[in-house]
């Protein structure tokens, strides 16, 4: 009797190896699908890209717009982005037109004129000293910033503020007064010879 409850529990437990090698082997098939699910989605939405391949695409569409705009220097206060954009309109398509303005939404005097082809930024360099509201345009081409690259100025003592320099603060040296002002008494002889004795 024995024996049979050991050749039960030993087809019993092939039986539960058997289970569980195939339960195994669906969830294996599950994960294999899924990665190639998610293979998928990601293909499709693009989001592969990683981050430096993101910059230089970032970076050449910014050289390629400013290759199309100008800068205006000069512009009048009271002048619209309309009034530009009618000046320059003669050179070629206008795309945009902005005019920088501050923090509290004044203009600072110049704005940036884009175009939608190229070849209109060398007829928009010809009107370089026209005028526009009685001031004189300066018109040039648009440079495209590159990060990291603003050069150090240095910057000129202010004789009103006292200079302050870029290094840290650092306590003088000890400064011995001269001549008796806080100087260590020592013991004296006494003195023979005192009027008051």
């Amino acid at each position: 009797m024995e024996d049979d409850v050991e050749m039960a529990a030993g087809e019993n437990g092939a039986g539960e190896l058997d289970d569980m090698k195939k339960r195994l082997k669906e969830m294996e098939d599950e994960a294999v699908a899924l990665r190639e699910m998610q293979a998928k989605v990601e293909k499709e939405m693009g989001s592969v890209q990683d981050p430096a391949a993101a910059a230089a695409a970032n970076q050449a569409n910014k050289e390629e717009v400013d290759s199309r705009s100008v800068f205006v220097g000069n512009v009048d206060y009271s002048c619209t982005p309309e009034e530009v954009q009618q000046l320059f309109q003669a050179c070629g398509t206008v795309n945009r037109v902005t005019i920088r303005t501050n923090k509290f939404g004044q203009p600072k005097g110049y704005a940036y004129v884009e175009f939608v082809e190229p070849e209109a930024v060398q007829e928009a360099l010809l009107l370089n000293e026209s005028e526009l509201h009685g001031r004189q345009l300066k018109v040039s081409a648009k440079r495209t910033n590159v990060p990291g690259m603003k050069p150090y100025r240095a910057r000129r003592p202010n004789p009103y503020m006292g200079f302050r320099g870029r290094t840290p603060f650092m306590p003088a040296p000890y400064f011995f007064p001269p001549f008796g002002y806080g100087k260590i008494p020592r013991a004296r002889a006494p003195m023979r010879y005192s009027p008051y004795f």
